[in-house]
């Protein structure tokens, strides 16, 4: 039986502000992290875990799963926030991120973390991964969907495009890639540290099916989820969501640069009171 059988209904919107409040609680125990990103794929991660995919809260290695691949390692508090939220990872755990010994390591890990199907990173591997397991599904005749979050930093990456080609070439209509594109990466903005316009123009030319919304529309995130996952061509879909960096914290929405956050103190409790303002 799938989450979305098990789960009681939350409001998207409610989901999305606990992932957000979520990351805020365990950056606060660092006192830094890649909150900005956290942030931004809030919205898109609430889609992913209580819309889209198929998963048991307390069975992580379920067979029957959809699979989510985490190709940023660095993103890993955004994961941790959702993982806490679907009830994969206990609450109480929260307090323990990047501490010793803890399941939630600052970068993502597969082999300490429930719900962490890949270690990510070196950028630009994940989309390779998913591409095999798409393959290792195929053969078992699972009709699982794998899940790839990737940044618009990976685009730099020469693996990840040889690994488009490659999910075009095997018709892998049960890839599903999200492209993460807030135009920040730790050289400064992706759009001038290599160009990746006209971004849906170019999946389409790697054969797949492209759609770009904004990632921070929860409406129109579910229609396009929905859309990758019944597009009824053989082909490998994606999902090129634009967001904004730090959304729903405003403060932190303005900051000029916001790949890793350093936050004072004091500015825990107001960027916590700012998200609380702003709850629908």
């Amino acid at each position: 039986m799938s989450t979305q059988a098990t789960t009681p209904a939350v409001p998207l919107a409610e989901r999305a502000y606990r992932i957000r409040r979520n990351a805020l609680l365990m950056g606060q125990v660092q006192g830094q992290g890649y909150i900005g990103q956290a942030l931004g794929a809030a919205d898109l991660l609430a889609v992913a875990y209580f819309q889209a995919m198929d998963y048991r809260p307390h069975e992580p290695a379920w067979e029957g799963r959809d699979r989510f691949y985490l190709s940023i390692g660095h993103y890993a508090i955004a994961l941790y926030a959702a993982l806490i939220e679907a009830g994969i990872v206990p609450a109480e755990e929260l307090e323990t991120y990047g501490c010793d010994e803890s399941r939630l390591p600052m970068s993502g890990m597969a082999s300490y973390t429930p719900g962490m199907e890949i270690t990510g990173g070196s950028l630009g591997h994940g989309l390779g991964i998913a591409v095999g397991a798409c393959l290792g599904l195929k053969r078992k005749q699972s009709a699982s969907f794998v899940y790839n979050l990737l940044s618009d930093g990976e685009l730099n990456e020469g693996s990840t495009w040889e690994a488009a080609m490659s999910a075009s070439h095997w018709k892998l209509d049960n890839l599903i890639a999200v492209i993460d594109v807030n135009n920040q990466q730790a050289d400064g903005h992706s759009s001038e540290i290599l160009a990746f316009e006209p971004i849906v123009d170019r999946w389409q030319s790697f054969g797949w099916f492209a759609q770009r919304v904004n990632g921070n529309d929860l409406q129109a995130l579910v229609a396009a989820f929905d859309a990758a996952r019944n597009h009824p061509g053989a082909q490998p879909r994606v999902i090129i969501c634009d967001t904004r960096m730090g959304k729903g914290v405003p403060f932190l929405e303005s900051r000029e640069k916001t790949h890793f956050i350093r936050v004072d103190e004091h500015e825990w409790e107001q960027a916590l009171t700012a998200l609380d303002a702003g709850r629908q």
